[in-house]
């Protein structure tokens, strides 16, 4: 198993300027820093609401709640073939515009117009009022000025975002260079979708520690493996091939496991019948990819097997080198409860041995979801105990590290923006 090559200046952590002490998890367990975070980063940053291929057609739509940015928006695919984001709120008493049995769920479909349960006003594709019943009642009421609000939308590699923020920078400039690194991959070939949500204990930031660093998997997850591959881990551990870190996001990429393993002996035998495991199916589909994204693979090694991308503030996208993605979202309705979602993409199988093979990675993938998500409650309650406050990060944990003075830096800014001076819990240091 490689091990992965530190930078010539010291550790990645010291590479990166990003301090070494121990860190404090107040962040995590205080409500009123999450009262914070949700002006600060939820309303200031271009979060992912889904991808275009869930807008197939004129008239396709979704909706997304955004508790953390205290919102709902719809997403449609107007009559220009145009993607576009409003706020999901009726002009005439604010009631939610698009819904069905119940208000806080969300909902698709296809549609010419949009319609208020409430009053009966409508709205076109592109937002614009164009009814408004017993309008004769209203007085010097113009149409023209109660169009639906709309907010910036943007589309990356098929990705759909949205910013509340009217002055935050454009979509392809917050993405920076992981963004720009990964342009070119067939994101749009990988349309077979299994889709994974699951409501989670714990503060939004502690999920994605934990699918940011290896360090915990031969523990946490010795029993999906073989006996004997379990203690080879455990005696080796996992070890990243490199991490990049650009402005608020970042990177680490690692070695390729057992895709497909040199020795069947070392997985179990449900594994080797099907050619497929946590990894993904050992057998890689063609998917047009000559050459790699310049992003991928940065160590050019080769025994990589997957990158992981987390871009800040709630977006990951894990690419495998067998020619499949995962994405993570973590949305957060509470200081310590979220809601987790995990999307698997493959490209459409085409007989029932390769159907079979990407199920087998997607229910193994939701057993390890389910192991950290477990684990995760119990870290939340023994931190909110605060008998211990300060706790220390290895090499392998630098991306919690940014994580989490990132989200600091976020509120600190906010902090002087509104109140003139920020007003910290002890933050990374």
């Amino acid at each position: 198993m490689p091990h992965f090559t530190k930078p010539r200046e010291g550790s990645w952590t010291e590479h990166y300027g990003l301090g070494t002490g121990p860190i404090s998890y107040e962040d995590s367990i205080s409500p009123e820093h999450y009262e914070l975070e949700r002006d600060a980063i939820f309303r200031r940053t271009w979060l992912n609401v889904g991808r275009v291929e869930q807008l197939p057609k004129k008239g396709s739509f979704f909706t997304r709640e955004l508790d953390a940015a205290r919102t709902s928006v719809v997403v449609v695919r107007g009559t220009d073939d145009e993607v576009r984001a409003f706020y999901n709120i009726c002009r005439h008493r604010g009631n939610k515009l698009v819904w069905n049995d119940f208000p806080g769920e969300e909902t698709s479909g296809v549609c010419r117009q949009f319609a208020c349960k409430y009053h009966g006003w409508r709205y076109d594709l592109e937002g614009a009022c164009t009814f408004v019943q017993q309008e004769d009642e209203f007085f010097d009421l113009d149409k023209a000025d109660y169009g639906l609000v709309s907010l910036r939308t943007d589309v990356w590699e098929g990705f759909i975002f949205v910013n509340l923020d009217a002055d935050a920078p454009q979509l392809h400039e917050y993405m920076g260079e992981l963004g720009a690194g990964l342009a070119g991959y067939p994101f749009h070939k990988m349309t077979q979708v299994h889709r994974y949500r699951s409501e989670v204990r714990s503060n939004w930031k502690l999920y994605i520690d934990a699918f940011t660093e290896f360090y915990h998997a031969p523990v946490l997850h010795a029993k999906q493996a073989v006996a004997e591959e379990s203690r080879k881990l455990q005696n080796v551990g996992y070890e990243a091939l490199a991490y990049k870190v650009d402005g608020p996001h970042g990177m680490v990429s690692s070695w390729g496991g057992m895709s497909p393993p040199k020795d069947l002996n070392m997985v179990k035998p449900i594994e080797r019948i099907l050619h497929s495991g946590l990894f993904g199916p050992w057998d890689a589909p063609d998917i047009g990819l000559d050459e790699l994204p310049p992003g991928l693979n940065p160590a050019r090694h080769p025994a990589w097997g997957l990158d992981s991308f987390l871009f800040f503030p709630n977006f990951m996208v894990l690419i495998w080198r067998t020619n499949w993605v995962l994405t993570y979202h973590y949305w957060p309705t509470s200081y310590n409860t979220h809601v987790f979602e995990g999307t698997c993409y493959f490209v459409p199988p085409k007989n029932a041995r390769a159907r079979l093979a990407q199920e087998m990675a997607v229910v193994t993938f939701k057993e390890y979801g389910l192991q950290d998500s477990n684990t995760l409650e119990a870290t939340q309650t023994m931190l909110e105990s605060r008998v211990v406050t300060e706790f220390p990060l290895n090499d392998q944990e630098i991306l919690l590290r940014l994580l989490h003075k990132t989200a600091h830096e976020y509120v600190d800014k906010h902090l002087r923006k509104t109140r003139g001076t920020p007003v910290r819990v002890s933050a990374a240091s």
